[in-house]
């Protein structure tokens, strides 16, 4: 039997980055890019490499153009540690696996470090395909924390529990990490929101701005810890914007979510420091009329829009900075 399974590319819309620091965000799946999976069983176990981990390049022009788009890795890390930590949880669990071995390939269209979770979404797709592979059912509310421990344990990639939550849960999720809430019950409180409340949204990405999400967080991570005021305060405001934000969406007032997206950014700026490059496709994206975040750590942003006319002035404007916009399809 042959076994094929997918997960999505997602952008964070109001509360990033502060689901990493016990806050509140809300997120969308972006269905226009996705990772896929194939398993099936196989005398051993093998994972097949893809083109971006191979090390043969037609030319240094090839080798610094796949260095500049998918980074020093390719996937078959992400393959190898969602393994790892499936294989864990089965064992401290007692979950039994039958003594099959399997060879797994991967594809993935998400475009690479720009924001977009393509690598939660290689290990989310992987884990997919362990589960049905062995049978083994793992709770919704618990796969998260496993795909998140594969980063962070398994690669050291700094990260938070926001990316796997929309990629397991899928459309549109409020997301509260609360302290009290992580800790009594080992996850948040997640709560699908109707993507058909959401207003009109665009999504644009810059692949030259591609960079590993963990180097950006590290700073922050280290500020807050140490105790940091301003970087505590800002965190707890963005959170309050992802709790504003939801009560904005259910009550189809797209004015208030306008103000919010664009304040989420204002206050992650006070915190942490954003690359001109992006900083000029945020300001573009406001000329045109339209609201502006980032979507993750960089690389691209999200934002509102009223009608087709806006639309197209962000397609043009945003092109004169070689970047792509797109309408998410959420569901």
């Amino acid at each position: 039997m042959i076994i094929e399974q997918r997960a999505y590319a997602r952008a964070g819309l109001l509360g990033n980055p502060s689901d990493g620091y016990f806050g509140k965000t809300i997120s969308i799946l972006v269905r226009n890019f996705g990772a896929h999976v194939v398993l099936y069983e196989s005398p051993d176990l093998h994972i097949e490499p893809h083109a971006t981990d191979l090390n043969t390049y037609r030319s240094m022009d090839h080798f610094m153009e796949s260095v500049g788009q998918t980074g020093y890795y390719g996937g078959s890390r992400l393959v190898k540690a969602a393994i790892k930590k499936f294989h864990d949880h089965c064992v401290q669990s007692g979950i039994p696996l039958a003594p099959r071995n399997f060879t797994i390939r991967y594809e993935t269209s998400i475009p690479r470090q720009v924001g977009l979770a393509g690598s939660s979404a290689m290990i989310t797709a992987t884990f997919r395909a362990l589960m049905r592979f062995y049978d083994a059912e793992i709770p919704p509310e618990i796969l998260p924390n496993l795909i998140l421990a594969a980063e962070t344990e398994e690669l050291g990639i700094q990260a938070g529990l926001q990316d796997r939550v929309i990629q397991v849960y899928e459309g549109c999720v409020y997301m509260d990490f609360n302290r009290s809430l992580m800790e009594t019950q080992g996850h948040g409180m997640y709560e699908p929101i109707d993507p058909a409340l959401l207003p009109s949204l665009y999504i644009a990405y810059k692949t030259e701005l591609s960079k590993v999400s963990g180097k950006v967080h590290n700073t922050l991570k280290s500020r807050y810890e140490s105790g940091d005021a301003q970087v505590i305060a800002t965190l707890n405001r963005i959170a309050e914007i992802a709790a504003e934000g939801k009560e904005a969406i259910l009550r189809r007032d797209t004015r208030s979510l306008f103000r919010l997206i664009n304040e989420n950014f204002d206050q992650r700026t006070r915190i942490m420091q954003i690359s001109e490059s992006n900083m000029e496709m945020v300001r573009r994206a406001r000329d045109c009329g339209a609201s502006a975040s980032f979507t993750g750590s960089g690389g691209s942003i999200i934002g509102t829009f009223t009608d087709d006319a806006m639309l197209d002035r962000l397609v043009g404007e945003l092109r004169k900075l070689n970047a792509k916009v797109i309408r998410p399809v959420i569901q």
